[in-house]
């Protein structure tokens, strides 16, 4: 596949220093759904500084789509791929410190084995983020978490950088928040590092909450197929009256319908999988399949967890695109 990139970016972009640029990546290999065409180009930051310095390069190119990406795993990739340029915080940027009772983590730091450093050193408070895949600076972007809670709850301070690679921090006083919201989303702020504040418990009490969340996700959510995690948002109101989205979608009799090879799990009706070779299309037709019918049985609009990328860079909740779309 040819780069269609302006050479003067790719130039730049190959200086930055360690092996941290690759260009025509499939991202069906990136994706937790394994859909997605070819990405022009993925740069992989091994630093902070690294990651200012290609915040920099690709702010000189506005024409230019550029996304800021963790390991995808709330994330719909199009079929036809991504026209710009993707910067992937992962395994390279992710230094877990600790100091007492806080912990300061790289955006990259993979958000199980943050539950289980801190489980190691006694740490209680963010027990329910254990069975999440993903990194943590997604997670704080998103309020990420589960048993009802987000990881804001815990944030002392949060690294940020604006689109052009500029650092500033951001303290628990500055952050508002809610459920699977936080004042990162809708703001060109990229999340590079948090500070959490945690609280000293036996070892013991923190291993049995965690082992009692790692089961029930077991039992629950399907493990062995590629998919996204919940795909809607629990509304506390829809909550109250319907009950969560798996049951709302379940009650609308459409827990294990197909659209192509991706399905409502005949385990968990939140949970869209990949049967093998499933197509953005499909899993967005199935979206507002089960949104739509929802609404006209319960009269409850569920909202989307997930994020679908189009090939120009833009991202919105997925629900927000099929809405758009002709689903019968």
């Amino acid at each position: 596949m040819k780069i269609s990139l302006p050479s003067a970016l790719v130039d730049k972009l190959n200086n930055l220093h360690g092996d941290v640029v690759s260009y025509c990546v499939p991202l069906s290999e990136l994706s937790y759904w394994k859909i997605g065409g070819i990405a022009q180009c993925v740069v992989q930051p091994n630093s902070i500084e690294c990651l200012q310095d290609a915040l920099k390069i690709t702010s000189e190119f506005p024409d230019v789509a550029k996304l800021i990406i963790g390991d995808c795993s709330n994330l719909l990739f199009d079929d036809e791929g991504f026209n710009g340029v993707l910067i992937k915080i992962g395994n390279e940027l992710s230094e877990i410190t600790f100091n007492g009772d806080e912990v300061y983590c790289e955006a990259g730091a993979w958000v199980p084995e943050v539950a289980y450093h801190c489980y190691r050193r006694e740490l209680s408070g963010i027990e329910h983020i254990c069975g999440i895949p993903g990194r943590i600076g997604g997670l704080v972007y998103m309020n990420g978490g589960s048993q009802r809670r987000g990881i804001l709850e815990n944030v002392k301070s949060v690294v940020v950088l604006d689109q052009e690679g500029n650092k500033n921090t951001v303290t628990s006083d500055e952050i508002v928040h809610s459920y699977r919201e936080s004042p990162f989303q809708g703001k060109p702020l990229i999340v590079a590092a948090v500070t959490l504040k945690l609280q000293k418990d036996s070892r013991s009490t923190v291993r049995n909450t965690m082992k009692g969340i790692l089961a029930s996700r077991r039992k629950k959510f399907p493990r062995k197929l590629p998919n996204c995690g919940s795909v809607f948002l629990s509304n506390p109101k829809m909550y109250d009256v319907v009950g969560p989205p798996g049951y709302a979608i379940e009650k609308a009799g459409l827990k294990g319908v197909r659209k192509g090879n991706a399905q409502l799990s005949s385990l968990h009706a939140n949970f869209i999988v990949n049967l093998g070779g499933a197509s953005s299309a499909d899993v967005l037709y199935l979206i507002g399949l089960a949104r739509n019918t929802v609404k006209e049985q319960t009269g409850f609009s569920m909202d989307c967890e997930v994020r679908y990328i189009r090939p120009n860079g833009e991202m919105m909740q997925a629900h927000k695109f099929t809405d758009t779309m002709a689903i019968k």
